[in-house]
């Protein structure tokens, strides 16, 4: 099978059961932004796995990587779905938003109180980490500008919801596993 099949070429592209729409619909955008997503999660994921100082640690985190990582999948097949389609599909379910819900409140437990926002920085890994939070928050605005006009899973817009929260938990996560300092937003004052 050839990787390329030309029909593409005049700006148009198939939706999961057949019907062409212009690379410019809002449901290409916000699934290819969700598959942006993935890759930089998947980034995240490998980075994480090689990184010396997190060997042997964090281990439900990584096992959490490929999970979110194959519901981001489901996310995607649905948006890229027409409504007939979206039936034969696997789905985004109330158990997977309270599966972030509960590791968000895992990790949340371990880690200092904070009462400030913390910036997105401090160290490689906890960069990324707010790289593939923001890229989750563009996901979201871009799959709730879908369900304006096209039957779409509401849950799926809420695991996105909950996982760029989880993102955010988990970089304070990485901070700690690598002993980076937490940078605290402190806004002078005029």
């Amino acid at each position: 099978m050839k990787i390329y099949t030309k029909t593409g070429d005049e700006g148009t592209t198939s939706l999961v059961g057949g019907s062409r729409v212009a690379k410019t619909d809002v449901r290409l955008e916000a699934y290819g932004t969700v598959d942006e997503l993935s890759a930089f999660i998947a980034y995240l994921r490998d980075s994480v796995m090689v990184r010396r100082e997190l060997q042997g640690k964090m281990q439900r985190e990584k096992e959490m990587f490929l999970i979110i990582l194959e519901r981001l999948m489901v996310v995607e097949a649905l948006l890229a779905s027409e409504e007939d389609t979206m039936k034969k599909l696997p789905v985004i379910t109330e158990e997977d938003i309270y599966l972030l819900e509960q590791e968000i409140d895992r990790m949340t437990e371990q880690l200092p109180k904070i009462t400030k926002f913390t910036l997105p920085c401090g160290d490689m890994l906890v960069s990324l980490s707010h790289i593939c939070r923001t890229v989750c928050r563009r996901a979201e605005r871009a799959a709730l500008r879908v369900q304006k006009s096209y039957p779409f899973s509401g849950f799926a817009v809420k695991y996105l919801n909950r996982l760029s929260d989880y993102l955010y938990v988990l970089g304070r996560t990485i901070a700690r596993n690598v002993e980076a300092e937490e940078v605290l937003w402190e806004p002078a004052a005029k």
